[in-house]
Parts: structure tokens; sequence; C-alpha cells
């Protein structure tokens, strides 16, 4: 497998971490769309929304649980989004799944 992110959770590409642990890592984004754009991704490879299961859920979860103390560690204050975009029709540019934390700017909906 050819996975940008499952290379950069492995620590064979380095990037400016936010937080990690042993099931997830979350890192600044190389191409930010807000003043604050992290994305954060498990370390397991899961390809997209679509392969979430029973088995792998309990990743998404503790993702959703630690976003929380990410946003503090930043500074974030006044609220942020968290994006998953699931199949190139949606934006999803890597194969490996991954939420967009984004504060720092009001946002619009659409998300554009």
């Amino acid at each position: 497998m050819d996975c940008i992110f499952c290379a950069i959770a492995n620590g064979e590409i380095p990037t400016n971490k936010v937080y990690e642990d042993d099931k997830i890592l979350a890192f600044y984004d190389l191409e930010p769309q807000a003043p604050v754009h992290i994305l954060i991704i498990p370390k397991e490879h899961i390809k997209w929304a679509y392969d979430v299961n029973e088995e792998n859920s309990q990743v998404i979860a503790h993702i959703f649980a630690k976003i929380p103390e990410i946003a503090k560690k930043l500074g974030i204050e006044d609220g942020f989004r968290i994006v998953n975009n699931c199949g190139a029709l949606a934006g999803q540019s890597v194969q490996h799944l991954h939420f967009h934390l984004m504060a720092g700017r009001a946002f619009t909906w659409p998300a554009g």
C-alpha cells in the first residue's frame, strides 16, 4: 500500500504534530483552508467512511473524544468546524480516513 497518511503515522514522513497517541495522530494541514487547519487520522489504515464498521468504529469515537482536547490545546475558544470528505466526488484527495479540524475564521454553508 502506498498511503502518505500511513507513512506519516509510521514516522516515515515528518509532520508538524499537534497530538499523538497509540490510536490517532493530529497534524497541521499543508494546504490550510482556515487560519487553524488540523488533520486528524487514525493510525490504522481505513480508506474512507464507507469502511467504518463495528470492529474499527472505536477509533472514530476516540478521535471525537480527543477533538475538544486538541481544540483547547490550540487555544480555540470560539468554535470550530469538523469535516470528513468521503470519496473523490466529495473532495477526498487522500484515501485514508481523516477529519479536518478548522477554526480561526467564520464559516458559511455550504462549505466552500
